[in-house]
Formats: C-alpha cells, sequence, structure tokens
C-alpha cells in the first residue's frame, strides 16, 4: 500500500543529496579554478599542494565509511546517497571558503 509519509521522506532526502551534489560541484569548480591560478602565477605554497593531495584519501574514507553505515541502516538509498556525499560537500565547501578568504 502507498504511503504518503514514506514517499514525502524519501522525496525530501533525494531532494537533500541534490542539494549536496550541487553546492559540491559548485565549491569544487572554485576550489578548482583557484588552485590552478595560484599554480599559474606561482603562488602557491607547498603546503597548499600538499593538502590537495592529502586531503582526498580521507574525504574518500569518510564518504566509504558513511554509505556503508547508512546502507547498512533502514532508511533506504537515498539516506546512504546522502551520506556518502556529505563529506564531500563539507569538505570541499571549507577549502572554497578558506581559499576564498586568502583571495582578499
Amino acid at each position: 500500500m502507498f504511503n504518503p509519509s514514506a514517499f514525502n521522506k524519501a522525496m525530501q532526502t533525494w531532494q537533500q543529496t541534490q542539494l549536496a551534489y550541487t553546492r559540491m560541484w559548485l565549491s569544487a569548480a572554485e576550489v578548482i579554478w583557484t588552485r590552478s591560478m595560484m599554480m599559474s602565477l606561482g603562488t602557491m605554497s607547498s603546503t597548499e599542494a600538499a593538502r590537495m593531495v592529502f586531503e582526498k584519501p580521507a574525504a574518500f574514507a569518510k564518504a566509504a565509511e558513511r554509505a556503508a553505515v547508512a546502507a547498512a541502516g533502514t532508511n533506504g538509498a537515498a539516506a546512504a546517497a546522502l551520506a556518502s556525499i556529505r563529506p564531500y560537500e563539507s569538505k570541499t565547501r571549507s577549502n572554497a571558503r578558506r581559499l576564498r578568504k586568502r583571495r582578499r
């Protein structure tokens, strides 16, 4: 039988997932652009270059862990998708904010 409450919850979760993906991609584009400009102008520090490399494995591991935990739960695929994208979203948004402050 159709359950409107469950349907609404699932739709809200998918919408949150889409919003998280969109924010991640916008932030990632900004970070890529900023870092590319820093490299081309020769203003990138060695710390920033190292951060660029070492931040990814940590985000991948956290996303995989959260996705596995969410998939093992009873909230469905939408919750697992949202849980898997949140670590990427938070990392790209924090990078964009940090690099934005540096440009000023």
